[in-house]
């Protein structure tokens, strides 16, 4: 067997017991300073994880994670891995929105691990993940950041396909987020949607809308920040922002995906490593 079909036979979806093909995926990065920049120094793509590194026209090296399988169902299975040196800036966003597709059975599980040495900054900036009708996915992210680094986070859910009129009622998700400093939790959340009424409609909760989102910053100013990111937050929308010490926490409702970008975009800018949206927000 050739080296190039051996690679190709790992990249076949596994098989369930239900004889049903399964997605699996792994991609590590991980980046280091040298020469006054921040440079690659570990690379690893596995099954349909890719990822890909565009030129960038600032500081960070940006990296572009890919699900090459299209979209994820039950039993699906991805593992992201990013680990930025110290001094160092790593920008990670997708190509496109994921898809969750509806379940026959199980969860499609999505895992991913960001580490940040000291003074190093991350962005985790993925496009927005689209839930569709008896979907189910289940979604973690731990982050562990050494003294000096910060970050910035997020992730935007859509409740189906706004141009197809869909709502996906029966949608279930659930997400969880750790943010540790050196060892000691500092952040921690959890979203659930269980696929009910109540929490779509209910006023304290979703209040009708198809889409929402979370936008984190892990910065020494946080509480500085604040006023500048209110301001950016049109008047009369569905949001809110707070400080707490070193964290800057933004949350959004929406009652299109594209009304949430227009509203989410500005903030994500300004909280940024960068200073601006990965240019696959814009295209």
């Amino acid at each position: 067997m050739t080296t190039q079909q051996a690679a190709s036979l790992s990249e076949v979806p596994l098989l369930s017991p239900s004889g049903l093909q399964r997605a699996r995926g792994t991609g590590r990065i991980g980046v280091v300073r040298r020469d006054g920049r921040t440079r690659l120094k570990t690379f690893y793509q596995e099954g349909c994880a890719k990822i890909r590194l565009p030129r960038a026209h600032h500081e960070a090296l940006e990296a572009v994670i890919i699900n090459t399988s299209g979209g994820l169902t039950g039993g699906d299975r991805l593992n992201w891995h990013a680990e930025a040196g110290a001094e160092t800036r790593l920008s990670i966003t997708t190509q496109a929105c994921e898809r969750i597709y509806r379940s026959a059975g199980g969860a499609a599980e999505v895992a991913t691990r960001i580490v940040a040495h000291r003074g190093a900054h991350v962005d985790w900036l993925p496009q927005e993940t689209i839930l569709f009708e008896q979907s189910r996915l289940k979604r973690s992210l731990t982050v562990e950041l050494a003294a000096g680094a910060t970050f910035t986070a997020v992730e935007a859910v859509l409740l189906g396909r706004e141009a197809m009129g869909e709502t996906a009622l029966t949608a279930r998700l659930s997400d969880q987020w750790r943010i540790f400093r050196e060892g000691r939790l500092i952040h921690a959340e959890a979203t659930q949607l269980a696929g009910t009424g109540f929490e779509r409609h209910a006023s304290s909760l979703l209040a009708g809308s198809n889409a929402f989102a979370t936008l984190l910053a892990v910065v020494p100013d946080a509480e500085e920040r604040l006023a500048a990111v209110r301001r950016l937050l049109p008047a009369g929308t569905a949001a809110g922002a707070s400080a707490q010490g070193e964290r800057l926490v933004v949350r959004l409702l929406a009652p299109s995906g594209l009304a949430l970008r227009r509203i989410l975009a500005p903030a994500i800018a300004h909280l940024s490593g960068a200073g601006a949206l990965p240019r696959l927000w814009t295209i």
